[in-house]
């Protein structure tokens, strides 16, 4: 089984399902899981997990995400984009000046309310299936964060942005948001994904070059199991995603109890710095292997384990 995890370039037409049901066909393997949804429209970064690495799923849906989209102002769709069905369609009087000031009044923290086609889901049911069935329930407003948001371009009724946003966030409803705000409605167009936490679309892979990769591999290996070691260029190891943490190893005598998941001692620890008690840490063994995530514990004088991830 391999363990890591690959920058994937969802192409439209694709949902985020399908890109994991076809990597499980091209990898042969069935542990495998997305970290977030894109609409079938959307195209971008999708880091998908292998393994054990499926434990990182959800702190990597967690994290910060960055996205290039177009509003086209003047049309209010009941999807908030361009798929939808048209429920309003309005001239576009305002002014680039107006509008510029409208979209940068949305950097900050605002309440969204999410929009019904979503896969959110309200007592048990998904949003998007009761709105497909016509149904429209009271959605809470949830807080989102727009660290900033960059316009590429203003050509009206047209405005292409870059939005660095929190988790959370849609970006067609924040596209509708302004266009409530202007008075004209507005829809999202294109919606394009460029980085989420450390995974950038420069670095991203199609699924047909991921498997002609595979397929290249098995025709010169047809004997060998396919490792994360034939396909290193593309697939990151688990610890890639917490680099940001500071990494320590533990001495080799208390291996057996690190490997049985066992709370850590300061004493066991190669190099102990007194900063290390206000931060996550990255820990591995004498031989460099990844371990998990651990955090002090004060309380308990320990060093607890978060997750762990040892193959």
């Amino acid at each position: 089984m391999i363990n890591g995890i690959i920058n994937v370039y969802k192409e439209k037409g694709y949902t985020s399902h399908d890109v994991v049901a076809k990597l499980r066909g091209i990898l042969k393997q069935k542990k495998i899981g997305h970290t977030g949804t894109l609409d079938p429209d959307a195209e971008g970064v999708l880091p998908i997990c292998l393994g054990k690495a499926t434990k990182v799923c959800d702190m990597l849906t967690e994290k910060d995400k960055v996205y290039e989209t177009i509003l086209l102002l003047g049309k209010i769709t009941d999807t908030q984009d361009i798929t939808g069905t048209i429920l309003r369609e309005q001239e576009v009087t305002c002014s680039k000046e107006q509008v510029t000031k409208a979209v940068i009044g949305f950097v900050g923290t605002y309440n969204q309310i999410p929009p019904m086609y979503s896969a959110l889901k309200v007592d048990g049911k998904k949003l998007c299936d009761l709105a497909r069935a016509g149904i429209e329930v009271e959605r809470k407003p949830r807080k989102v964060t727009i660290f900033s948001i960059e316009i590429i371009e203003i050509a009206l009724p047209r405005v292409k942005m870059r939005v660095h946003c929190s988790k959370g966030t849609y970006i067609r409803t924040l596209c509708h948001d302004i266009g409530e705000q202007l008075g004209c409605g507005g829809c999202m167009e294109t919606l394009l994904r460029t980085r989420v936490s450390e995974f950038e679309l420069k670095h991203a892979s199609k699924l047909q070059e991921i498997e002609e990769r595979v397929k290249n591999f098995w025709e010169k290996n047809p004997q060998v199991e396919l490792s994360k070691e034939a396909l290193q260029e593309l697939i990151k190891d688990t610890d890639y995603v917490f680099r940001q943490y500071p990494s320590v190893s533990v001495k080799s005598e208390y291996a057996k109890l690190l490997y049985n998941g066992n709370p850590l001692k300061i004493e066991w620890i190669t190099k102990w710095q007194k900063e290390y008690k206000d931060t996550i840490l990255r820990i591995y063994d004498q031989k460099q292997s990844f371990i998990g995530i651990y955090q002090w514990n004060e309380r308990q004088k320990e060093i607890r384990p978060i997750k762990i991830f040892m193959e």
